[in-house]
C-alpha cells in the first residue's frame, strides 16, 4: 500500500451525440453519426486529498460489436447501458490502489455487469454483449480514473507507471517473463513533440472533384486530392472491401495514382499507407493475391504500404486455418479487432500476426499492457482510433506519444465529424489545426491524461 493509492468516490456519466459530415462506409456498413459516453470519476487518497479526472470515447457499435443476430441500434442501445452501468458500479468498487489496479480488478466484473444490462435493456438481446463492446463502453470511466490520478498528484500520468506509484508488477498481469518490470520501462516521460496523422480514405468516400454528387460547401475539402493539399498528407489509411478483389485492387491504384499527381505538387516525395479489410477476408491467400497485383502494376505502391491491419475474422480460435505467416513475411499484419486480453495476443503471435494495433477505445490499462507485452515480443506497433474526436481524439494521439515505436497518429474525426471538434481547436490548435500532415502532441504534457476541457 503507498500513500498515493486512491479510491473512487464518485463517477457519473453522460452522453453527447453528432452527425457526421459526411458518411464512412467501413466493414461493409455505413455510419453516419456519433454519440460520446463522457464520464467524470473523483478520486481521494486515504489522507484525504482529493481530485477529479474525465474520459470521453465514442462509442463505435459498428466496430466493436460485429455484424450478426443484433442490429446497429440495439449494439449502440446497450453498449451506452453497459457503460453508465459500469459508472454506476465503480461508485461501489471502494477498494484502493493505483489506477492500472483498480481498472484491472474492477474489469473482472464486466461480465456480471453486462449480464445485469442485458436482463434490464428495453430490447431484447440475442446475444451477450461481447468483450469488445464491453472494453469500449468502459474505456471513457479507465480513463477518467487515469486522469483523475495524475490530476491528484499534479503529474502527467504517464510518468506515474514506475514502481515508485505501482503496487504491482509487470509479471501480474502480463506473466513471469515481466518479473521486476514495469510500464514505465516501455513509455516515454515526455510526449513526442510532432508525429505524422494517418488520414482515412473510406470506401465511400469521393476520389475526385468528379466523383463529388452532392458537394457540402462547408469549407473543408470535398474529396481526397483535395485533403492531401489541404492538411500537407503524408500518411493515407484505406479502407478496403476484403470481398471484392477486383474493387480493392482498382480502388488502391486509383489511390496511388492521385497521390502520385497531388504529392508531386507539393514536392512531396515520401508517403506512406495502411490498408484495412475489417476482417472481411477469407484467408491470407486474398491478401497475397491483394498484394501481387498491386506489385505488378505499381511496385511503388507497395514500397509505400507500412502494414495490413487485421484482414480475416476476429475470432481467431474459431479459424485457427487463417495463418498470417505468408502476408506477415511481406509486411506488418496487425492484430486489431481480436486483441481483446493476454490470450488473444498469444493466439496472434502463434498466428502469425507481427503486430498490434493498440486503441485507447479498449481501456487506458489494456492498452498499456498490450503495448508492453508487444514490444517485449518485438512486434510492430501502432496506435489507431474509432473516429475519435475531441477528448477522445486526444487521448488517443497521448497514448501514441508516448510508445516510442508508435510512428504516426491516427485520427479522421476532423474528417466525418468536424463539429464535435469545434471547441478543441482553440485549446491545442496544433492537435486539430493540421497543414503539414503533422500533430503536434508536444502540448499533451499536462497533468493527468495530458490535457484538459477547461484549458
Amino acid at each position: 500500500m503507498k500513500e498515493t493509492d486512491i479510491q473512487i468516490i464518485e463517477a457519473t456519466a453522460s452522453t453527447q451525440k453528432f452527425d457526421y459530415r459526411s458518411p464512412m462506409k467501413f466493414g461493409g456498413r455505413i455510419v453516419r453519426d456519433v454519440v460520446l459516453l463522457d464520464v467524470t470519476v473523483k478520486v481521494a487518497t486515504k489522507g484525504g486529498k482529493t481530485a477529479a479526472g474525465t474520459g470521453s470515447m465514442t462509442m463505435g457499435n459498428i466496430w466493436a460489436w460485429s455484424a450478426g443476430k443484433t442490429e446497429p441500434n440495439d449494439a449502440l442501445e446497450a453498449m451506452i447501458a453497459f457503460g453508465k452501468a459500469v459508472v454506476s458500479e465503480a461508485n461501489s468498487f471502494k477498494q484502493f490502489g493505483h489506477p492500472l489496479e483498480l481498472s484491472y480488478d474492477f474489469a473482472k466484473s464486466y461480465d456480471g455487469v453486462a449480464g445485469k444490462v442485458v436482463g434490464k435493456l428495453s430490447i431484447k438481446l440475442d446475444e451477450p454483449i461481447p468483450k469488445l463492446a464491453q472494453l469500449v463502453a468502459a474505456s471513457p470511466f479507465e480513463a477518467a480514473l487515469f486522469d483523475a490520478y495524475g490530476r491528484l498528484l499534479n503529474l502527467n500520468s504517464y510518468n506515474t507507471l514506475s514502481a515508485e506509484f505501482c503496487n504491482r508488477d509487470l509479471s501480474y498481469y502480463l506473466g513471469d517473463e515481466f518479473k521486476g518490470e514495469y510500464l514505465d520501462r516501455y513509455t516515454l516521460r515526455e510526449p513526442k513533440t510532432r508525429m505524422p496523422l494517418y488520414h482515412l480514405v473510406g470506401a465511400v468516400d469521393p476520389l475526385t472533384a468528379a466523383e463529388v454528387s452532392v458537394p457540402l460547401n462547408d469549407g473543408l475539402p470535398e474529396f481526397f486530392g483535395e485533403w492531401i493539399t489541404y492538411n500537407g498528407l503524408t500518411h493515407i489509411k484505406v479502407k478496403l472491401n476484403g470481398d471484392d478483389l477486383a474493387w480493392d485492387v482498382e480502388r488502391m491504384i486509383a489511390i496511388d495514382k492521385i497521390c502520385v499527381e497531388f504529392q508531386e505538387k507539393r514536392s512531396c516525395k515520401h508517403w506512406f499507407y495502411s490498408c484495412d479489410f475489417n476482417e472481411r477476408c477469407a484467408s491470407v491467400e486474398y491478401v497475397l493475391e491483394f498484394l501481387s497485383k498491386i506489385k505488378s502494376r505499381e511496385p511503388e505502391a507497395i514500397e509505400r504500404l507500412q502494414y495490413i491491419e487485421q484482414p480475416t475474422n476476429r475470432n481467431l480460435r474459431a479459424f485457427p486455418e487463417n495463418k498470417m505467416h505468408k502476408a506477415a513475411a511481406i509486411k506488418p499484419v496487425v492484430i486489431d479487432e481480436s486483441l481483446v486480453d493476454l490470450a488473444a495476443l498469444h493466439d496472434s503471435r502463434d498466428m502469425g500476426y507481427s503486430g498490434v494495433a493498440l486503441k485507447a477505445c479498449k481501456g487506458q490499462a489494456e492498452a498499456l499492457l498490450m503495448g508492453a507485452a508487444a514490444k517485449k515480443y518485438g512486434m510492430f506497433l501502432c496506435v489507431q482510433d474509432l473516429t475519435c474526436v475531441g477528448a477522445s481524439f486526444l487521448h488517443s494521439a497521448t497514448l501514441s506519444a508516448r510508445f516510442p515505436t508508435v510512428e504516426a497518429i491516427e485520427g479522421n474525426g476532423r474528417q466525418y465529424c468536424p463539429a464535435a471538434n469545434k471547441s478543441w481547436e482553440s485549446k491545442y490548435p496544433s492537435m486539430f489545426i493540421i497543414k503539414d500532415g503533422q500533430v503536434g502532441c508536444g502540448v499533451l504534457n499536462e497533468a493527468g491524461l495530458g490535457f484538459s476541457s477547461n484549458k
